[in-house]
Order: C-alpha cells, then sequence, then structure tokens
C-alpha cells in the first residue's frame, strides 16, 4: 500500500498529538504567518509616519517584504524537511521567527524595518511548509482534505481577531509592541513543537541533501501535470487573498471611510470563510475534493465577473452594503477552493512531501503575494482595481484546473479523492 493509498500512515504509531491537538498546533504554526500580516494593519499608517514613509502606497511593503521572504525561503525548508525529518527545521524556523521579531521592534528607519521583516519571513517559511509535510506524513485522500479544511478553519479566527489584537494594543501604546507580541507567540510555538510534536517523517522517504537529489525531488514535482498546474491555479487563487489583504485598509479606510469599524468589516470576511472551511470539513468525505472545489471555483469566477459589472455600473464607488455583500458570497466559495486544492496538489507526491510543499508554498506566498500586489498598487480610489483583479485571477484559476483535469472538471479519480 502506497503512501497516498492511507488515510493514516504507519507513523501514527509514534504517538503523534490527537487529531484536534494536530489541527491546533499545525493552524497555530500557520496562523502565526497570518498574525504577522494581519495584526499590523491598523498600525500601517503609524508605523510609516513613525519611520519617515509620506507615500501611502510605500506602506504596503511592509506586508509585501515578510511575504517575499516567507514565499523565498520555502524553496529551502522542503529539502531540508526531506534530509533532516520536520521537527529540527521547523524549530530553527520558529527561533528565526522570534529573533527577526524582537529586531522589527527596535529598527531605527523604515529600510531596516523592510529587511528585518523579510529575516522574519525567512523563518516563517518553515511554519508552512513543514505543516502540510507533517499533515500530507500523516493523512491522505480526503481524509487529508478534512484535515486541511479544520486547519484553515482555526487558521481563519487569526484574521478575524487580528486586526482587532493591532487595534488593541495601538490604543494601548504604539507599534513597537505589535512586534513583541508576536515574538511571544513564536517563543510559545517553539515550546509546544518541541514538547509535544514527535518526528513524522516516514524513514523510506528520508532524501539526500544533493543537488542531484534536490533536483530530482523538484523535477518530480514540476513533471507531475496535477500538482503542477493546481500549484498555479492555486497561486492564482491566493493572489486573491493577498490582493484583499494588501488593499483593505485603503478600501476600508480611505473609500469607505470606516474608522475603527475596519477590524469588524475584516473580521465578517474571515468568519466566512471559516465557516465555509468547516463545511468544507464536513462534507467533502461524501462529495470529493473535486466537485467541491471545481464548483466553487465556477461560482467564485461567476460571482467576482457580476461583481465586476456592478462596480462598473457604479463608477468604482459603489454602496457599501453591496461591495460587502458580494464580497462575502464570493468569500464563501473561497473557502471550498483553497485547501481542496492544496491537497489535490499535494495528494500525488507523498513520496516528496518536503519538496512539494516548498514548491506549493513558494508559488502561493511569492507568486502569490507578487499578484496581490499588483492589485495593492493598482488602487487609485475606488474599488475597481481590486475587483478587477479577482476575476481575472478567477479566470486564470479555473483555465489552469480544466488542464490539470484535461478538461473533465468535477468528475472523482477515485473514492479517495
Amino acid at each position: 500500500m502506497t503512501n497516498a493509498d492511507q488515510s493514516i500512515s504507519p507513523v501514527a504509531a509514534k504517538a503523534p498529538p490527537g487529531k484536534w491537538e494536530l489541527v491546533a498546533m499545525m493552524a497555530a504554526l500557520m496562523a502565526l504567518n497570518a498574525l504577522a500580516i494581519d495584526i499590523m494593519l491598523p498600525g500601517l499608517p503609524q508605523i510609516g509616519a513613525s519611520l519617515g514613509v509620506a507615500d501611502e502606497n510605500q506602506h504596503q511593503f511592509i506586508v509585501t517584504s515578510y511575504v517575499l521572504g516567507f514565499g523565498i525561503a520555502q524553496l529551502a525548508y522542503g529539502p531540508l524537511s526531506d534530509r533532516f525529518g520536520r521537527k529540527f527545521p521547523l524549530i530553527a524556523g520558529l527561533a528565526i521567527y522570534f529573533v527577526g521579531a524582537l529586531f522589527c521592534a527596535i529598527v531605527p528607519s523604515f529600510t531596516m524595518l523592510l529587511l528585518v521583516r523579510f529575516f522574519q519571513g525567512l523563518g516563517a517559511a518553515a511554519t508552512r511548509v513543514i505543516s502540510v509535510a507533517v499533515v500530507r506524513d500523516l493523512y491522505g485522500g480526503r481524509k487529508m482534505a478534512e484535515i486541511m479544511s479544520l486547519i484553515m478553519m482555526v487558521f481563519m479566527v487569526i484574521p478575524i481577531i487580528a486586526p482587532t489584537i493591532g487595534q488593541t494594543i495601538m490604543f494601548a501604546g504604539e507599534w513597537h509592541l505589535i512586534f513583541f507580541f508576536l515574538a511571544g507567540a513564536g517563543l510559545i510555538n517553539i515550546f509546544w513543537v518541541s514538547f509535544r510534536l514527535p518526528e513524522t517523517q516516514h524513514p523510506e522517504d528520508v532524501r539526500p541533501l544533493t543537488p542531484k537529489a534536490i533536483a530530482s525531488s523538484f523535477y518530480t514535482v514540476l513533471s507531475n501535470r496535477i500538482a503542477f498546474f493546481y500549484t498555479l491555479a492555486t497561486m492564482f487563487i491566493m493572489g486573491c487573498i493577498f490582493g484583499f489583504v494588501t488593499s483593505a485598509p485603503q478600501v476600508f479606510l480611505s473609500v469607505f471611510e470606516l474608522g475603527t469599524l475596519f477590524p469588524l468589516a475584516f473580521a465578517g470576511i474571515g468568519v466566512t470563510m471559516a465557516f465555509s472551511s468547516l463545511m468544507n470539513s464536513r462534507i467533502v468525505g461524501k462529495l470529493g475534493m473535486r466537485k467541491l472545489s471545481h464548483g466553487a471555483l465556477i461560482g467564485f469566477t461567476t460571482t467576482t465577473g457580476l461583481w465586476l459589472l456592478i462596480d462598473l455600473a457604479f463608477g468604482g464607488l459603489m454602496p457599501f452594503w453591496l461591495f460587502y455583500v458580494m464580497f462575502l458570497v464570493a468569500w464563501f466559495q473561497f473557502g471550498w477552493i483553497a485547501p481542496n486544492f492544496n491537497s489535490l496538489a499535494m495528494e500525488p507526491l507523498g513520496h516528496v512531501a518536503g519538496a512539494a510543499s516548498s514548491l506549493l508554498g513558494f508559488a502561493t506566498t511569492a507568486g502569490s503575494a507578487l499578484l496581490g500586489s499588483v492589485i495593492g498598487l493598482s488602487f487609485n480610489g475606488t474599488t475597481t482595481p481590486m475587483i478587477t483583479g479577482f476575476f481575472c485571477f478567477a479566470v486564470l484559476a479555473l483555465g489552469l484546473t480544466v488542464i490539470a483535469e484535461k478538461g473533465k472538471l468535477m468528475q472523482p479519480h477515485n473514492p479517495e479523492v
């Protein structure tokens, strides 16, 4: 029986955390990344003003520099985790995240802040790559999609509360305290992983850390049609998320003038995605990843296309209630796409889970961040650039999915997927 045929691997005999602790731990690890982005959204204007940045659009670089480091480093953590196991590289990455957060709190200039944020992102990359690899070590098929959906559900709580945490910190002190908070979160995760997570990599999947072996692992991933095109499709879908995150302060604060209600509006979108992910975890075992994600992607594309037409009819300044309703409808469907696409990309590659998670993570962070920055930097005082970006990326993701499936959508390949 191959790894892909198993719902849970033999490594489970080494007593990893129970299902719910595993979900909580992996979600907490992945949430460090969301926390490092979303907690500072309310404070971007103050950070920029404190460090002498006059151009409002340049505030986005505080997010972009972190995400670029986060994305690039994932190419390294995959081969490292395939050679040295999951636990040691994960703890090393958490330590870098912790140190980076501390230094962000004391930098004297905006340029230094961007450099240290990039460094912090280098450490955070371990949480993304190795969390997915750990889940793939232990689960396969629809069971992996169920676990990933639960992780995404818990993970989505962070974007819900992070801006509120950031706003509260800003009320209590100044922006430097935000980074001390991030350092504390990193330290808690270091202790949790150290004491509760055993090594999950299968002994037979250990691969040498040589240029030839690394190239072979990456070739295995890139030459697999399903994995390759689902990775690209996921990159464009996640580009919508990064486009939203980079544009959110300007859209909600400048266009709609929500003020202190911004965290609440942001939270509503996170709640919608979390609920959608919970529903996905409950029904994916019955309906399968392909039926759910393909149907949701078609719906997401249709919704964003209609949203764009409405936006253009209002000249890019539609009423807030209508804008928000369309946002919630689109993002509910998003919750059925992301976790299933992640699982579909990883499904054929259990024997090179580290390398596969590296490339998937790189594409869906560094690649998605660059795509998202295109949306963010296109802001022109209206909502049109953001909605246009959502629709264009959805169309491209749908086209790549059609290629991955050779034109046959919503058809399970076997009872497990």
